[in-house]
């Protein structure tokens, strides 16, 4: 048996007071949607892959950002001697050499890198010796290939490894010249790189930008009550009672009178159709649970039972409202034909030790009562202390306006975006579905919520330091058995993978950034 929504009215949503907050689309049982991000993937330091809490937990290879950055600059060049120009117009004057995304002008920085040809040539040298000594050519001993034969088979390979070994520290070091901290990925413009001959590199990239925090603890917002009300217990103690509630059938010959549960079947057709939905399959139900006078029950269906006998067969119409839940039904109406199976009765246990007991380890009803307390009392102030963060941000973010690097912007937007697809894709939706989703739409409408939330990450990062919040090993290991427990995944096997991907500075940034939040709320006025 079951309760079917086209006969329910529109549910009232219960608030995220009672509730916990929602975040994206997702429960946030821990309480920390807005810092549990991808963003910290971003804050890379000295134009490296790293988060801005850079430490020997996290070490992939130094050379990876430069890496990234001139292999996108080559898969972009043209290469001239094999294209063909014939019929194709080349207006470079016109031409959007685009190597990535827009940058945002407010924020970037421009780098020219020059290196003299000898150093080059000295580089080249290195390289190409190397290659030498472990070449497997047919038809040449190993180690002694041509010189000429090994540059002209690894050309590409020994240019890569050239500017692996020109490009990485001194981009650093002019990086730290310039006293900015990068993000992101730099964007090469430019790049001239032959033997014999200088090594010239142009590229830009983008920074967080600095700006005064003077004032910011004067930024405040209400402190809210967390403390929960009789009224809110008691709707959660009745919740659980509901929940163990049980239907029995009515053996007494009797109609149906406000309280009771009728089963019934029906068949209902949408009157007035518009052109094309006149072959619309009727609504149907079978064995459907419907309390009279309840509710969540449309009351034409409530008049329409009330008095009915089982076995008696009634017509009831039903007009629902624009707003109504269920979008096929909105604003439509129905003409329902019913019949009357049987009166149920539904029965609500006795708040005793047994239903505690039944609810689980409970040893007594007293003990289920101050569990309740104690939940409704997290969850509330979970809720409330992270709205009341929120509304803080947002005051932060307006006093202190700064421009945010669009490469954070879009690294957040793809953070939202992954977060709703795996909503999704636990709703049921499968991949052929979501590659009909409009990505361009979606993207365009995350834009304010990132934008707002990458701000967000740097105020807290600014505040950290500047009140030297850190955040000890305890507290690290700490959350490391939480996400051991909650992933199934041994302890040193975490440690190893996220050593790996980069995942402890994350982590340790993230509790940094919870830590900062939290010190700004407690000093919220009550």
């Amino acid at each position: 048996m079951r309760k079917c929504r086209s006969l329910r009215k529109k549910r009232y949503r219960r608030p995220a007071l009672l509730t916990g907050r929602i975040a994206d689309g997702n429960p946030d049982p821990g309480g920390r949607p807005e810092l549990h991000d991808k963003l910290a993937r971003s804050l890379r330091p000295e134009g490296k892959k790293l988060s801005s809490t850079d430490t020997l937990e996290n070490t992939p290879h130094p050379n990876e950002a430069t890496d990234a950055a001139i292999d996108a600059h080559d898969e972009h060049a043209h290469d001239h001697e094999g294209h063909d120009h014939e019929g194709h117009s080349h207006d470079h004057e016109g031409h959007d050499h685009q190597h990535g995304p827009v940058l945002n002008p407010e924020c970037t920085r421009e780098l020219v890198l020059d290196v003299p040809a000898a150093e080059v040539s000295k580089a080249y040298g290195k390289v190409t010796a190397n290659y030498r000594k472990y070449a497997r050519i047919p038809g040449f001993r190993a180690g002694k290939v041509p010189e000429s034969v090994v540059k002209r088979r690894y050309a590409t390979e020994i240019r890569k490894e050239v500017i692996d070994a020109l490009l990485p520290e001194r981009f650093n070091k002019a990086v730290a010249e310039l006293g900015v901290r990068p993000v992101g990925q730099p964007q090469v413009t430019e790049l001239t790189v032959e033997d014999d001959q200088p090594l010239h590199v142009k590229a830009v990239f983008e920074y967080v930008p600095d700006f005064s925090m003077e004032g910011y603890k004067d930024v405040t917002v209400p402190k809210p009550s967390v403390e929960i009300t009789e009224e809110e217990f008691q709707q959660e103690l009745a919740q659980l009672r509901e929940s163990r509630a049980v239907v029995e059938p009515v053996e007494e010959d009797r109609p149906l009178v406000d309280g009771d549960w009728a089963q019934i079947t029906y068949q209902g057709l949408v009157t007035g159709q518009v052109e094309g939905d006149e072959d619309a399959p009727p609504i149907t139900g079978e064995d459907t649970l419907v309390e009279i006078g309840g509710k969540d029950t449309v009351e034409a269906f409530s008049a329409a039972l009330r008095g009915a006998k089982p076995g008696q067969e009634l017509k009831a119409e039903v007009i629902y409202p624009a707003d109504y839940g269920e979008a096929k039904l909105a604003g439509k109406t129905v003409a329902y034909e019913v019949e009357v199976k049987a009166i149920k009765k539904r029965t609500l246990p006795d708040l005793d030790d047994d239903f505690a007991k039944e609810l689980g380890a409970y040893e007594s009803f007293a003990d289920l009562e101050e569990r309740v307390r104690e939940h409704l009392s997290s969850r509330k102030k979970r809720s409330l202390e992270g709205e009341a963060k929120d509304r803080l941000f947002a005051e932060l973010t307006q006093k202190f306006p700064f421009p945010v690097p669009e490469s954070l912007v879009q690294e957040q937007i793809d953070a939202r975006l992954e977060r709703g697809l795996r909503a999704l894709a636990a709703q049921g939706m499968d991949t052929e579905q979501m590659r009909k989703l409009d990505f361009a739409r979606l993207r365009a409408a995350q834009r304010d919520s990132a934008t707002a939330e990458v701000k967000t990450f740097i105020l807290l990062d600014r505040i950290a330091q500047v009140e030297a919040i850190t955040v000890s090993d305890e507290e690290m290991d700490h959350e490391l058995q939480l996400a051991a427990l909650q992933s199934r995944e041994p302890l040193d096997a975490l440690k190893v993978r996220l050593t790996e991907d980069g995942g402890l500075a994350r982590i340790r940034e993230q509790l940094r950034r919870e830590k900062t939040a939290s010190v700004l709320y407690e000093r919220l006025p009550a």
